[in-house]
């Protein structure tokens, strides 16, 4: 075969794999819809779902997730006490990121910031899920006025000197590779494994079977969010070591709940070390894994509702 015959094949398997990927990003965009509204904020187009009165709760997702994670179970849960808010982070499910803006964790929780700021929410309490509890920091430390308590479940608080295995493959840095990384061979093979990267991100516990639709699942296995997602893996120290020294200043409320089977994060690492920089932090370890959310919605709706009394105490104390 010669040269322009390899080339043409090449290109063809990339246009292949290029095709397929569009439309499997379309199939799951028909069969998991968006679930909320959006609004423009920083040039970004936000999916927020708002359902509700009472207190503002913000639910802030995780690593490739989206709001189907905390919408699958747990928002039910609250939505009658609470107004429950719950955002795809720029990038992330149906929401966008502007074209050349930074994902790290600050510019992320300045995005958040100026859309509970534009719904008019007052001391919200924030509850992060994973990469989401890394979020809701820096949403405290850089943006106080936005946090009334923090109720963070599994959270990313210090830096990892690798991503878990599951997401290993998303640390591309450079943005070419990662483009066509996303818009080849990503989609398909996301989809082939899919159901094992599930079991992996719900270990011990088991992923429940309509978690694909109704959690969303599958929405992070299109190629723009897979790339979106890269650039978090890739952005994540840069602003995470620098905030660990500041953990200190945080004057809300605090809560930390783990699951001490916990595959992906480790409970004593992430969880009960955090006590050190913020002694007063309401820490619970409990049996299970890193998809709380989840699998645990009871629990975890219990635990948000504590720390809103903590929230709501500190508040009539000043």
């Amino acid at each position: 075969m010669t040269a322009v015959g390899i080339a043409l094949g090449l290109l063809g398997l990339v246009c292949g794999l290029a095709g397929f990927s569009y439309a499997a990003a379309r199939l799951i965009e028909a069969i998991a819809p968006p679930q909320g509204g959006f609004l423009d904020v920083d040039g970004q187009r936000l999916h927020v779902f708002d359902k509700g009165s009472g207190p503002p709760v913000v639910l802030i997702h995780g690593l490739s997730g989206q709001m189907g994670n905390f919408l699958h179970s747990l928002a039910a849960r609250l939505s009658d006490d609470f107004r429950v808010l719950a955002f795809d982070r720029p990038g992330s499910g149906y929401s966008t990121r502007a074209p050349g803006a930074p994902a790290g964790l600050r510019a992320q929780a300045a995005t958040l910031a100026n859309a509970m700021r534009r719904l008019k929410l007052d001391k919200p309490v924030v509850v992060g899920h994973s990469l989401g509890g890394a979020v809701a920091l820096a949403l405290a430390l850089d943006h106080p006025d936005c946090a009334g308590a923090l109720a963070l479940i599994a959270p990313l608080t210090r830096p990892v000197r690798k991503p878990p295995l599951v997401f290993q493959a998303l640390a591309i840095s450079s943005p070419l590779v990662r483009r066509l990384g996303a818009w080849t061979v990503a989609t398909p093979g996301g989809l082939l494994f899919r159901n094992l990267s599930a079991r992996e991100v719900f270990a011990p516990e088991a992923p429940p079977a309509d978690f694909g639709v109704a959690g969303g699942g599958l929405l992070s296995l299109r190629p723009r969010n897979l790339e979106e997602a890269s650039a978090d893996v890739v952005a994540i120290n840069d602003d995470l070591e620098p905030m660990t020294a500041r953990y200190s200043e945080i004057g809300v409320p605090v809560g930390v709940l783990y699951g001490r089977g916990d595959r992906l994060l480790d409970p004593l690492a992430q969880g009960a070390s955090l006590k050190r920089g913020l002694p007063s932090l309401d820490l619970e370890i409990v049996d299970g894994g890193h998809m709380l959310p989840v699998t645990q919605p009871v629990l975890c709706a219990a635990f948000i509702r504590r720390i809103a009394a903590k929230a709501g105490a500190a508040s009539a104390r000043r």
